[in-house]
């Protein structure tokens, strides 16, 4: 089992109305089998109501909190991939940072293309294997709303080359790291150049079970944990470890019905980076 690490958060909820800066965590979505069975047990965990993009989009729904757009739930488009959360970083142009990728040791799993007039994106993996994507905004510039309950306040990797990769994502994406010795030997948090709040962090796997390949992890924060975790499991989910109290907020890990895996993170009003505008 991942073991969880410090995020931080600011107390006042902050929306967003312009382009997350190049680099930035800025969208994560889920693909599923049944994308009516993860709306109702993402609404009831997390309180989220839907919009629904259309037969256009394929089936997308955005996930909103107070009318904010703050993740995505789609259909699986390859049979026998298997249900997951995918975190993508901005960019300011995708088709650069494509080809960053791929010279930097990443695959490319989904080559740059538009998404209408929302934006345009491309999905890759880092040289350890976690799958990512990547957002050039258009018309969405990703999450609306953050620091807020139902909303996502903290991502990690979990690499089983995490040395390597840390490498890669510095010479993608332009990040600076600094160690977490709490967190043990190899775990860095990591931040936008210039700015010292950290937008998450990157480490080994953390205890994972052997053969556990290397991912990437959202947190939804949540104003009550162990309620959080009784709603997931009335709504069809699974917990894979039950709340507990850590230095940084009441953590817990569960999945959804069809097996996706995040984590949540009871706000406590102590640390996460603001960014909002």
């Amino acid at each position: 089992m991942d073991t969880p690490t410090p995020w931080r958060w600011d107390a006042a909820m902050s929306r967003r109305t312009s382009p997350w800066p190049p680099g930035m965590p800025c969208w994560a979505d889920l693909t599923v089998p049944d994308v009516a069975v993860a709306k109702d047990f993402y609404a009831a965990v997390l309180g989220w109501a839907f919009q629904d993009s259309g037969e256009e989009y394929g089936g997308y729904a955005m996930a909103q909190v107070g009318g904010a757009a703050v993740a995505g739930i789609g259909p699986q488009q390859q049979p026998g991939m298997p249900p997951a959360w995918t975190l993508y970083i901005a960019s300011d142009d995708v088709d650069r940072t494509a080809a960053a990728i791929s010279e930097h040791g990443g695959t490319l799993l989904l080559p740059p293309g538009n998404v209408g007039p929302s934006g345009r994106l491309c999905v890759a993996a880092d040289p350890s294997g976690a799958a990512f994507g990547v957002w050039q905004h258009g018309a969405h510039i990703g999450a609306q709303l953050v620091n807020e309950p139902g909303v996502i306040t903290w991502e990690d990797l979990r690499s089983t080359d995490p040395e390597a990769v840390k490498g890669f994502y510095t010479a993608v994406f332009g990040w600076t790291t600094q160690p977490l010795p709490a967190a043990g030997p190899d775990y860095w948090l990591f931040h936008t150049a210039g700015d010292e709040a950290p937008m998450g962090g990157l480490g080994g796997m953390m205890g994972a079970p052997e053969g556990t390949p290397s991912h990437w992890l959202v947190y939804f924060a949540v104003a009550d944990a162990d309620a959080a975790v009784s709603a997931a499991e009335a709504a069809g989910g699974s917990v894979l470890a039950p709340p507990f109290t850590t230095p940084y907020g009441r953590m817990a890990a569960v999945t959804d019905p069809a097996g996706a895996v995040f984590w949540l993170a009871q706000t406590d009003g102590s640390a996460m980076p603001d960014r909002g505008d």
